[in-house]
């Protein structure tokens, strides 16, 4: 059996090591990019910091109706304008605003040409769809909850969207009308 001699394996180990090193940290950086992608974001996105925002459609008891990327209903507030959102304060801990550090994708039914964004008083860009900016609802606690449909929360009605952009005003709803708000939440 030939026996290699330790100065030859010392040598070996001073080269073998840079390389298993830099073939590490590239691994490692592959890795991280591919995960922030798969997360939903854009290769551009997790090498800049920021991500994509979808808004994507789910069918239901009201009609196709938008969402966002996880099938959250989406709503609008009937007292916004397209410029601007009246929504602020105590408001937002139960409709936060569907913002975006990064693009906005359409997904489903859901058209590219209707989406934009508005800066609002905090400085964050809020996704707005055919001029309406859009919110989640915080009692939605499932995809396709619309919970909020329909109410008059914070001074002005609350619909969810059809994909032409125009507010969805049924009756239907995936909560029975009894457990359903109707008014209020500005006391809370």
């Amino acid at each position: 059996m030939n026996s290699i001699p330790v100065s030859a394996l010392v040598r070996l180990g001073r080269v073998a090591a840079p390389i298993v090193a830099v073939t590490l940290v590239i691994a490692a950086c592959s890795s991280s990019t591919k995960s922030s992608s798969a997360a939903g974001g854009a290769t551009s996105a997790a090498t800049s910091g920021a991500s994509a925002t979808t808004v994507a459609t789910r069918s239901g008891p009201l009609g196709t109706f938008l969402t966002d990327g996880s099938g959250k209903a989406l709503y609008m507030f009937a007292s916004d304008t397209s410029s601007k959102s009246t929504c602020s304060s105590t408001c937002v801990t139960y409709w936060p605003p569907l913002t975006t550090t990064g693009t906005v994708k359409a997904s489903g039914k859901a058209s590219g040409s209707r989406l934009a964004t508005i800066t609002r008083t905090d400085g964050s860009k809020q996704v707005t769809y055919n001029g309406h900016p859009l919110y989640l609802f915080k009692l939605d606690t499932a995809p396709g909850d619309t919970q909020g449909e329909g109410t008059t929360n914070f001074g002005a009605k609350w619909w969810v969207l059809a994909p032409s952009g125009k507010p969805i005003t049924g009756s239907g709803s995936s909560a029975p009308t009894s457990s359903r708000p109707t008014s209020g939440y500005g006391g809370y």
